[in-house]
Parts: structure tokens; C-alpha cells; sequence
């Protein structure tokens, strides 16, 4: 298992997802309807807890379609692919970066509200 970082945890609640994404809560459950690969567990009190791995996967169906401007089904269809190492080796990249800027964001605004 890999070592965990400075601020990362083993498990997000939906809003602190939420804030890292910077997406509507309602569309991350959206997604976990359409999207097989993003399926958050959910605790004993029916929450759900995403793992680092989802929030990438987050991340990548944000990129796919917002900033390739692909369809649910396109981007369904591109999750699903077979791709490249280097290909897969980037947009994985890319997600990570993504995720520890969202978490470093979020991280932010919680120190605002508490010294404001």
C-alpha cells in the first residue's frame, strides 16, 4: 500500500470531494450512476467515502468531459479503452496533480475560515 502524504487520507467524505473537485455534490452521484470505474464504498451510516483513487477517476471523467468536451457516453466509452502506457501514464499524472491541487485548495479555505 502506498505511503500516505503529508494532509492526504485514506477516505473523503462527498463534500470534501466536492470542494477538491470543485464540483456540485449532485454530480458526483450522478456520475457514480453513470460511470461503472467510480464507485465510492459507503460506511455503516450510509455515507459515501471516496478513496484517493476515486478522486482521480473524479478527475479524469471531469477532464474528459468538460475539458475534451466529450458526451456521458464518449467519455464512458474512453474510460474503457485500452490505452497507451504513456497516454495512461499521463492522464493519470494529470489526475494526481489535479487531486493535490484541490486538496491543497480546500485545505486553504479552511485556514481562512478559521483565522477570519
Amino acid at each position: 500500500m502506498a505511503k500516505l502524504t503529508k494532509g492526504e487520507k485514506l477516505y473523503y467524505s462527498i463534500s470534501e470531494v466536492a470542494k477538491i473537485t470543485g464540483l456540485k455534490e449532485y454530480v458526483l452521484r450522478f456520475w457514480e450512476k453513470e460511470f461503472d470505474q467510480l464507485s465510492p464504498k459507503k460506511n455503516r451510516g450510509g455515507n459515501r467515502t471516496y478513496t484517493q483513487k476515486d478522486i482521480e477517476i473524479v478527475n479524469r471523467i471531469n477532464h474528459l468531459s468538460k475539458k475534451e468536451k466529450l458526451t456521458i457516453e464518449g467519455t464512458r466509452a474512453k474510460l474503457t479503452m485500452k490505452k497507451h502506457k504513456e497516454e495512461k501514464a499521463f492522464i493519470h499524472s494529470t489526475a494526481k496533480s489535479k487531486t493535490l491541487i484541490g486538496q491543497i485548495r480546500k485545505d486553504i479555505n479552511d485556514l481562512l475560515k478559521e483565522f477570519s
